[in-house]
């Protein structure tokens, strides 16, 4: 099994643009560390739907503690925020580690971001070149 857990992680930012604080992927490469043992003994699609579950339920947990008496009014906001957030985290991840194997996983919904990222970068780069 491939050891994942020392991949170049693509999300750097929390939703609000603010910088991920770098506990944040250390918490991503211990939990990692514990699925990838976990597969060699009981497979990928077990723990992959286990890991799943346990991410369901947690974040479940979560809104229900944070929600309060809003929680019925806002589950469909907090359903649609959450896998639309998942979705994105996927095409992230199966962008990076395709390029990273050599694997073509077709073209990203993310391509739009990309470019628009890439422009703002290079125009950042031209703006302080020029001053």
């Amino acid at each position: 099994m491939t050891d994942e857990t020392q991949a170049q992680p693509e999300l750097t930012q929390s939703q609000d643009g603010a910088p991920l604080d770098p506990q944040f992927f250390s918490v991503v490469n211990e939990f990692l560390e514990l699925t990838n043992r976990q597969s060699q003994q009981q497979g990928l699609k077990r723990i992959s739907m286990a890991s799943l579950y346990a991410t369901a339920r947690f974040n479940s947990h979560v809104y229900l503690a944070n929600a309060g008496s809003t929680a019925a009014t806002d589950r469909t906001k907090f359903l649609d925020y959450m896998t639309t957030l998942y979705r994105r985290m996927l095409n992230e991840h199966l962008d990076g580690l395709g390029a990273e194997r050599g694997i073509d996983v077709g073209e990203s919904e993310l391509a739009a971001d990309y470019a628009a990222m890439a422009a703002e970068q290079a125009k950042a780069a031209q703006d302080s070149a020029q001053s």
